[in-house]
Formats: C-alpha cells, structure tokens, sequence
C-alpha cells in the first residue's frame, strides 16, 4: 500500500483528486503545499498531490515555484477535478448567514466566489486559510461566532457544517489541475477510466541576451507539429527581467520528436529539463456531484 501525502485537512479538493488516483491507498494530510512535497523528498511518503492550476485564477505559483528552486521532483501523473464552492456555516448561523462577519477560505477559492460575496456579503472581512479543508474546519470549532467558510459538499460532511448557499463560484466551468509528485519518474497505468490523455512538461531556461530567443524555441515546436497545451513564464528569482519557461506538450515523451527538440534547444544554448512525461486524468461532474 503506497502512502500519498495531499493538501489537508480532510475535506479538501486536493483529498478528491488524490482519492481518484489512489482509491486503496493509504492518505496523510498536510497543512501546507511546501509540506506535502518535502514529505516525498525525505521519503515519508511515496507521492505527493498538490494543486498547481486554476480554469479561474490561473496558475498556483506556490507549486510551481517550489517544484523549481527547492523540491526537484517529478511529475508522475495530472488529474483535473471540476470545482463547485459552497459556503458552509455551522447550523448555529444558518438561519443569519447574511450577517456573517468573516468568512474564512483559501485565496483562490475566496477570488473564485468574488461576486457572489460582494452581492451577499458585502460587508464581510476574509481570512485566508492553507486550504478550503482547514477553513471548514475552524468554521467547525467555533460554532458560535458569525463565521462561514468556503469549501465543498465533502468538508460539510467532514466538519458537520450546513451548506448555506451552494455553488456560490462566479464561472460554471472551474476546474483546478492536480499535479502527482515523486522523486522519480514512473509510469501510473493508463487503464483507469479516468485518463485522459499524455503531457510531457519541460523547463526552458533562454540564454541571455540571445534576440528572438523565445521565438527560436516556438519554432522547435511547431515545425514538428507539436501541440503545446501551455506555456507560462516564471521569474528565475535572480533579478529583473530573468524568466524561465514551463511549457506542456501534448503528448507522452517518444524517442524521436520531443528529444529532436530538446537537442534543437540546447543548440541555442537554451538550457532544457524535463519536469515530466506522464498520463493525465480527469473525473467527470454529473448531476451536481463529482464522479469518482
């Protein structure tokens, strides 16, 4: 039985993409992404699964920007959840949940429901929390106080709360990306009625001073007909103007055009990791419930 560390505590979104992968393995919560994937460095745990993109607020930086410079692990697997915020209140509060004071949440979730708090609680103060699970959590231990938290229909359950208004996010289509971490690369099955396809994901560092850089590195790409699903920039953390590049492929690592693109951009004196060449999976909303 492998142990899977996610983004807690329990009722977390990060518990059901993790769920969905590794249905009969064995789940230990972390109050931190940091803490999640320092646990796979160390060996606690065989993978980690944290967010890493938003279909709302875009990418999750914290991710992203500790896979690079402080955890060098491997993106082993994707999986992408659909999203339905909902703001919980103990049942103390259910009948005055319009004159909540507070309301607790991770930052993204609390950016995704922006317009419905400012038609319904305009007036409320936010504290933002590692995670919706922990926000539901607290909302729990304080029964008494005007309080509510944003979260899903599994911390409700978790924390024994009441769903005071259900789907309060802005946008139907919100999805947030799930990234499967281990110190090494392996290969998850493909048999799960959840995948969804290949990505393979590389880290493109251009050389200074080099004009037209960013185009030379298209252009592998794209002469070869290779669809890439994402590319974004993040700062090297070395000084102004010093960026590197994550970019997705859409398609599993092979033994011809993704290294003919590797050694095409080492060439120009790009310098080139892979971050991962990996399944992806993806569950499906019906009916108003997530299907795992």
């Amino acid at each position: 039985m492998k142990k899977i560390a996610y983004l807690g505590p329990k009722g977390t979104f990060t518990e059901v993409a993790a769920k969905a992968v590794f249905p009969n393995d064995e789940f230990i919560s972390f109050p931190s992404i940091p803490d999640c994937m320092d646990s796979v460095s160390i060996g606690d745990v065989d993978f980690a699964v944290v967010p890493i993109e938003n279909a709302i607020e875009g990418s999750v930086n914290l991710t992203l920007d500790y896979l690079i410079h402080n955890q060098k692990l491997m993106i082993n697997g994707e999986i992408t959840v659909p999203i339905e915020q909902q703001l919980l209140v103990h049942e103390n509060q259910l009948e005055n949940w319009t004159k909540i004071e507070k309301v607790y949440s991770h930052p993204q979730a609390i950016a995704q429901s922006h317009q419905f708090l400012r038609s319904y609680l305009p007036n409320a103060e936010f504290e933002y929390t590692n995670s919706t699970g922990s926000a539901a959590q607290h909302v729990a231990n304080h029964p008494d106080e005007r309080i509510a938290a944003i979260g899903n229909s599994l911390a409700a359950e978790q924390y024994g709360l009441t769903i005071a208004q259900s789907e309060i996010h802005d946008y139907e289509n919100n999805h947030t990306r799930f990234v499967i971490l281990k110190k090494d690369n392996i290969c998850l099955t493909e048999q799960s009625p959840l995948f969804n396809g290949d990505k393979t994901t590389l880290m493109v560092t251009l050389p200074a001073d080099y004009p037209g850089a960013l185009h030379h590195v298209l252009s592998a790409f794209a002469w070869r007909k290779l669809n890439l699903s994402k590319i974004e920039s993040r700062p090297m953390k070395t000084g102004l103007g010093n960026y590197f590049f994550v970019i997705d492929v859409a398609m599993k690592m092979d033994e011809v055009l993704i290294p003919g693109v590797i050694a095409e951009l080492e060439a120009l004196k790009c310098q080139v990791t892979l971050l991962g060449s990996y399944p992806c999976f993806s569950l499906a909303k019906k009916n108003n419930e997530v299907k795992v």
